[in-house]
């Protein structure tokens, strides 16, 4: 299970939504969802977690392009919306095979697939590197600095909260 939260930087603090990803598919997507509850451009960050076993930080500063951090890449790979993160930071794009498999262009006339002439033929996918990846440096102008965001474990949004001194603000959208 997935928790997912806007946290939009104001005069006043921080405000907290927490958000659906249902329509996020794409890196772009996320950045657009954070740039629609930004206050006058300022910071967004869009926190996401899948039951403590990874978390992800992406941080929208105006029209600039988003910076991202994924605690754990190969864990986060294994998910729809941590594979999105880890595949945008390594530059893997999926999208071209998806439009090509779509098209049902197997050769031949009734649609059902011709075998494999060739188990090697397809090239396997290469493993997402094993740890962190990212901008492990993304909240340290907010109070959370890289060797911090690098050790958090478990709660880790919970923690990134009170560094940013909104830990009520995220609790009310959890």
């Amino acid at each position: 299970m997935y928790f997912a939260a806007l946290l939009a930087r104001t005069e006043d603090g921080w405000q907290a939504s927490d958000t659906e990803l249902d329509d996020v598919e794409t890196l772009a997507d996320l950045a657009d969802l954070a740039r629609e509850a930004a206050v006058e451009d300022d910071t967004v960050l869009a926190l996401i977690e899948q039951e403590d076993a990874w978390f992800g930080v992406v941080r929208v500063d105006g029209e600039d392009d988003p910076r991202v951090f994924v605690s754990d890449a190969v864990v986060a790979g294994r998910s729809s919306y941590g594979a999105m993160l880890v595949d945008e930071l390594i530059g893997r794009d999926d999208t071209a095979d998806d439009d090509l498999d779509a098209l049902d262009l197997d050769g031949t006339e009734d649609g059902e697939p011709e075998a494999a002439e060739d188990d090697e033929a397809a090239a396997p996918e290469e493993p997402r590197p094993a740890g962190p990846l990212g901008d492990a440096g993304i909240l340290s102008d907010l109070g959370v600095g890289e060797k911090e965001l690098l050790a958090l474990k478990g709660d880790a949004l919970g923690e990134i909260a009170d560094a940013l001194g909104c830990t009520d603000v995220l609790e009310a959208v959890r």
